[in-house]
C-alpha cells in the first residue's frame, strides 16, 4: 500500500477505515434482507399459489415493489462498486490521483467524496446529457403535438380544449394545486379558466334579442358581472337588463 504523497498516514487511514466501515454497511444491508426482498421468487413474496384470481392492481402493485426493489438493490451494488474501487486503488497507490489527468484530487474532496477516482474538473456525472427519450417530442408540456396554441393559423378545437372540458367536470386536485393560486372557487381551477368559451368578446354571451332581433335584452350570466365588475359596462343597464334605444 502506497501512501500518497499530499496526504499522512493519519488521513490516509481515516479514509481507509471509512471506506471499510461503508462497504460492511453496504453488504450487511444487502444480505440481511435477502436483496431486499428479491431472494424469495414473486410467488413467495405475496403468499399467493396462484395470481389468477387477484385483480389487476394487486399484480401491478406487486410489480411495482420489486421493480422498487431492484432499483435499491443496483443502487447499492453500484455504490459497493465504487467503494471497492477505492480501496484497490488504496492498494495499487494510485488512490488520490485523478485517473484523468493524474493530478492530486484536493484533500477537501477525498474527504467529501472518499469514493473520487476523478478531480472536479474531469468528473464525467457533472456533464449533463442531452439525450432525452423519443416520447418527449410527442408528450412535450402542456399537450404535446394536441396543442395547437404555438400556431398563428390554427384557433380550432385541440387537446387543450379537450382536457378543459373533461377537467370541467372534476378532478382529483386542490385548490393548493391549482394552475392559478389565486382563484375565487373550485370551478375556476382548470386551465385557463377565464377564457372565453365560445365566444370572442365578452359581451358576445351576455347581450341577446329575440327571434327577430329587435328586443335586445342582457343575460345576467358570470361573464356579465366579470364585465360589469370591470368597470367595462355602462351600469346603467343593471336597472332594467335592458338597452337603452341608442345601443
Amino acid at each position: 500500500m502506497t501512501l500518497p504523497k499530499h496526504l499522512d498516514q493519519k488521513t490516509f487511514q481515516s479514509l481507509q477505515r471509512r471506506l471499510i466501515q461503508e462497504r460492511c454497511e453496504l453488504e450487511r444491508r444487502v444480505n440481511d434482507n435477502g436483496h431486499f426482498g428479491l431472494a424469495a421468487s414473486y410467488r413467495d413474496s405475496t403468499g399467493e399459489l396462484s395470481s389468477i384470481d387477484n385483480h389487476p392492481g394487486d399484480a401491478g402493485t406487486e410489480m411495482f415493489e420489486r421493480s422498487k426493489d431492484f432499483a435499491l438493490l443496483e443502487k447499492e451494488a453500484f455504490r459497493l462498486e465504487r467503494v471497492d474501487a477505492a480501496l484497490e486503488r488504496m492498494d495499487t497507490g494510485e488512490y488520490g490521483h485523478c485517473a484523468a489527468c493524474g493530478k492530486f484530487i484536493p484533500l477537501e474532496r477525498l474527504e467529501a467524496l472518499p469514493t473520487a477516482i476523478y478531480c472536479i474538473e474531469h468528473e464525467p456525472r457533472q456533464d449533463p446529457s442531452n439525450d432525452r427519450p423519443i416520447e418527449e417530442q410527442f408528450l412535450a408540456p402542456p399537450f404535446g403535438r394536441t396543442s395547437l396554441d404555438d400556431r398563428e393559423d390554427q384557433n380550432g378545437f385541440d387537446g387543450e380544449d379537450a382536457w378543459q372540458i373533461v377537467e370541467s367536470w372534476g378532478t382529483s386536485n386542490t385548490p393548493a394545486m391549482a394552475e392559478d393560486n389565486n382563484i375565487e372557487d373550485y370551478n375556476h381551477m382548470e386551465i385557463e379558466a377565464d377564457e372565453n368559451d365560445g365566444f370572442v368578446e365578452s359581451y358576445e354571451s351576455f347581450v341577446a334579442t329575440d327571434i327577430t332581433g329587435t328586443h335586445v335584452s342582457i343575460v345576467r350570466n358570470h361573464a356579465y358581472h366579470r364585465y360589469m365588475d370591470d368597470n367595462e359596462g355602462d351600469h346603467l343597464l343593471e336597472s332594467t337588463g335592458e338597452l337603452p334605444e341608442s345601443y
